[in-house]
């Protein structure tokens, strides 16, 4: 799953930047993966609409979509399945778990709370909000894409900041928004 949201982050970064492909060799070659294995989830993603592709010379993959009509939940369950931690709390692949009373089972209580708390995290967020929050650490720690020549300097081809925070007035911690107000 890394890999693929990894690529996915990648072609929204390329895009953002102005790149109008990326090729799957570069890809491959950054996430450390056969050229072949990218290719197919690739064409997983190609026939859900999330990206297209070229041939050729200048040929490769791009976005498809609006970055903020990528929702990283469904490109998950696209390529890895259900989301649920445990077959009977599925909402997509359920199957009967052996437990005689299903309904008054804890463990299957937890694991449905497990289950709809990486969906509702995992749909929130849109490869546009990935790809602000790691242009913004990319920005900040001034690190070059893999995917851009080194002689490239990040600040170069990225917007300017417009407020002194250097985030566009949003905050984010590790994983999502946050209000930007600090505790006293």
């Amino acid at each position: 799953m890394n890999f693929l949201n990894a690529a996915n982050i990648d072609l929204g970064i390329a895009s953002e930047l102005g790149l109008p492909m990326l090729q799957a060799s570069e890809l491959a070659a950054k996430e450390k993966l056969p050229v072949k294995f990218l290719e197919q989830i690739f064409m997983q993603l190609k026939a859900a609409g999330y990206v297209e592709s070229k041939r050729g010379k200048f040929g490769g993959y791009s976005l498809a979509k609006r970055m903020d009509r990528i929702r990283f939940g469904a490109v998950i369950r696209l390529i890895d399945g259900p989301l649920a931690p445990i077959r009977c709390v599925s909402q997509t692949g359920y199957v009967r778990c052996s437990c005689p009373d299903e309904v008054h089972c804890g463990l299957r209580m937890l694991m449905l709370d497990v289950r709809n708390a990486i969906a509702k995290l995992l749909d929130r967020y849109t490869l546009a909000d990935i790809v602000e929050i790691t242009l913004r650490k990319l920005r900040r720690d001034n690190v070059t894409p893999p995917f851009l020549s080194r002689s490239t300097k990040l600040r170069s081809v990225l917007p300017p900041v417009f407020n002194g925070l250097g985030d566009g007035g949003r905050k984010f911690n590790s994983v999502g928004p946050s209000s930007g107000k600090r505790r006293k």
